[in-house]
């Protein structure tokens, strides 16, 4: 099977702006969910114990790797994609728009409920999402696409998990929800009108098995790569996850870190993004690596240094708007290079493996990170996080070459 490149700028342009509808789709209504349903449940006085019991609805996100080989085996041709697809899209849609009908107040648990269900069709949108990704650009041009998969869940959480409170503060969770299901609608715009996105249709032999995720770790040469995963930006993530606590430790208000963290280190990281899908297209996957395997180094020893003293808000804001472009960088290494080390047939899959690895690396860091900063202090921690990218960066010197990446069948 050929991968199919687009042909021409405009073409191309149309293909990469219809996966940003898609991806920003994903994003916005999820990000909104996440953050509104703790604050509103804050309010109406619930336990904090229920509050974090509320993160059981992002389950979907983890486990779709257990339904991403059907959607490898049943989709064959660009119809086919396409119908799963909107389909999906469609029911995440009618979901959110039932959710805007309850009363947050008396139907809580319901419309968590419904809140979950919608994350199950929006993790199968985002499988086909990114399988057709995969089959539809070809090596050179993969990082673009990657960088409208970070761009639009950046711009999601900018949106959801921060203008949206506003406007949710103002209007009412009857009028958003009505609004975010259309939003999520006119999302498939693009993909409707867009007739010249093509894939070759899949060999019936390469068709994937029920079981071929777990085939997905027989393979050696994929061991390399579940490191790489697994630390990358394992360093970013242990230090964004104490980030809030670290401001209001320092007497930062809840409003000032909004501002700091959801619009200028999210917008921070949007930009990034982009730039990173363009310098990973020009410079390689090896030197990307290494690049920005330096940069993450290098704002981790900076947040070890500020953390002698106490930062002036430019030297936080500074350190913020590092962290933040240093985690947009790695999104496109880190899901470029998984896209280079999917199996014929089973794109869906073993792209979908990889990312759920990242998430469990980003939780299981979260959660060492606090440990380590109740030990030792935020200094102790940060100094803790510059070891592990160091350790991230030796690791890419040893186990992967100059040369350009296999592809792994």
């Amino acid at each position: 099977m050929e991968e199919n490149t687009p042909s021409s700028l405009p073409e191309k342009a149309l293909n990469l702006s219809t996966f940003f509808c898609l991806y920003i789709a994903q994003a916005i209504p999820m990000s909104f969910f996440s953050t509104a349903i703790q604050v509103l449940m804050r309010q109406a006085d619930y336990s904090l114990s229920s509050i974090a019991l509320l993160q059981l609805i992002k389950l979907p996100w983890i486990l779709k790797f257990l339904w991403a080989p059907i959607i490898d085996r049943q989709c064959i041709t660009m119809k086919d994609y396409k119908r799963c697809i909107i389909t999906s899209e469609i029911v995440y849609a009618l979901l959110i728009l039932s959710v805007g009908l309850l009363d947050i107040k008396t139907d809580l648990y319901l419309i968590i409920g419904l809140v979950f269900l919608s994350l199950i069709a929006s993790a199968t949108q985002d499988i086909g999402t990114d399988t057709l990704a995969v089959l539809s650009f070809g090596k050179r041009d993969k990082s673009l696409v990657n960088s409208m998969q970070s761009m639009g869940s950046f711009g999601g959480t900018l949106i959801g998990g921060g203008v949206l409170l506003l406007v949710l503060q103002r209007y009412g969770w009857q009028s958003v929800m009505p609004c975010l299901g259309v939003f999520v609608l006119l999302a498939l715009i693009p993909l409707l009108s867009n007739k010249r996105m093509n894939i070759a249709a899949k060999e019936p032999a390469k068709r994937a098995q029920l079981t071929d995720f777990i085939w997905f770790f027989a393979r050696r040469s994929i061991w390399k790569q579940i490191g790489f995963l697994l630390l990358y930006y394992a360093s970013i993530i242990g230090i964004l996850s104490v980030l809030r606590s670290y401001m209001v430790d320092l007497g930062y208000s809840m409003k000032e870190i909004g501002l700091l963290i959801g619009i200028v280190g999210t917008g921070a990281a949007f930009v990034s993004s982009f730039l990173a899908g363009l310098l990973v297209r020009k410079i390689g996957r090896y030197r990307s690596r290494i690049l920005f395997a330096v940069f993450i180094l290098l704002t981790t020893i900076y947040f070890m240094c500020i953390s002698w003293t106490e930062p002036s808000l430019p030297m936080l804001s500074a350190g913020i708007v590092l962290l933040w472009s240093a985690y947009g960088m790695a999104t496109i290494v880190v899901y470029t290079t998984a896209m280079d080390c999917v199996r014929k047939g089973c794109e869906g899959t073993d792209f979908t493996i990889q990312t759920v690895l990242t998430h469990l690396s980003g939780l299981l860091m979260a959660f060492l990170s606090g440990v380590v900063a109740d030990r030792v202090g935020y200094h102790g921690l940060f100094i803790f996080e510059v070891v592990l990218a160091f350790v991230s960066l030796l690791y890419i010197f040893c186990f992967f070459k100059k040369e350009s990446q296999p592809t792994y069948s």
